[in-house]
């Protein structure tokens, strides 16, 4: 099964907890050197489908390869390669910060030279300065999820596992997080699999997404390709001066507006366009026909949320 130039190639992997089907005959492959988002809401398989390819759990059925490597009978080749950052809070409580990562690359083999170096740069970019010899267990929430994610780039891998690494991460940091991720992938060319079900998050980070619920993949591809698979429009939100229910009607009759939606207020309105740029003016005209006047206009792009819904509304596969 193995392909060239994949990090990851998964066919028909299923996994159950009993009655309860946890992923359902999921195929996809994750190409390396590029960051691949899994996406979906608390309990879409996400996690489960990480713990299968990380070979903590085995499968029910169909098969894996990770850095071309089955996952039933490579396991340890696997484990030696890659990084993995889970969900649940694993470190040494009664160590301080700077003795839980000095530790941890010390048992993936990182010179003294190297650890020392690390240290002093992952210390920076998580915000662990001031906390360095403070004990784990003394760390706020957010503090130990720093010093969790941070331990984990204290040694090398070709393929790093994030299972929903910024919860719990203030936006500065998370941005930071987001940044460094990005810039490890630029510059040592590792291959990065993200799960999150936060999607502005994938949106700025992934190269390409999977898109998960219920134990299925609805979808896979670039953002800007699952947009225009779902359809996904973008909506102008106009401001009118005068109040009056009949400007929906007015704008539906424009071609190409939908879902033409008058505030309560009666003063703004929401419209989905396909074309923005060719339909504005159109819309524009319209009104200033009729006697109205446009006191502002906002366009708001269409985002990976929106695409998320649209395919979980339409429940299909890719």
């Amino acid at each position: 099964m193995a392909s060239l130039g994949y990090a990851i190639t998964v066919k028909n992997l299923t996994k159950k907890y009993g009655d309860e089907v946890a992923v359902d005959n999921i195929s996809f492959d994750v190409k390396r050197g590029e960051i691949f988002g899994f996406i979906g809401p608390n309990g879409a398989g996400k996690t489960t489908t990480i713990r299968i390819l990380t070979t903590l759990i085995p499968p029910l059925s169909g098969e894996a390869e990770v850095l071309g490597y089955n996952i039933r009978e490579d396991a340890d080749e696997i484990r030696c390669r890659i990084g993995y950052v889970q969900q649940q809070l694993s470190f040494e409580y009664y160590m301080t910060v700077k003795d839980n990562l000095d530790s941890y690359g010390l048992l993936w083999g990182v010179t003294n030279q190297q650890r020392k170096q690390r240290l002093k740069f992952l210390v920076d970019i998580f915000g662990l300065t001031d906390i360095l010899n403070k004990k784990a267990l003394e760390l706020s929430l957010g503090q130990r999820k720093r010093l969790q994610v941070a331990r984990e780039f204290m040694h090398d891998m070709e393929l790093l596992f994030l299972d929903e690494p910024a919860v719990g991460l203030d936006p500065i940091v998370k941005r930071a997080l987001l940044d460094f991720i990005r810039e490890k992938v630029k510059k040592d060319g590792i291959t990065v699999f993200f799960t999150t079900h936060i999607m502005s998050e994938a949106e700025y980070l992934c190269d390409r997404i999977a898109i998960i619920d219920k134990g299925k993949i609805l979808a896979c591809g670039a953002t800007d390709e699952l947009k225009k698979k779902f359809d996904a429009e973008t909506v102008l939100e106009l401001v009118i001066q005068e109040k009056d229910e009949n400007i929906a009607k007015l704008l539906e009759s424009v071609p190409n507006v939908n879902n033409a939606m008058l505030s309560t207020d009666g003063k703004s309105i929401r419209i989905s366009v396909k074309d923005p740029y060719s339909q504005t003016p159109k819309i524009l005209n319209a009104l200033l026909n009729e006697g109205y006047h446009v006191a502002e206009l906002h366009v708001k792009e269409p985002t990976l949320e929106d695409v998320f819904i649209r395919a979980v509304k339409r429940g299909i596969k890719k």
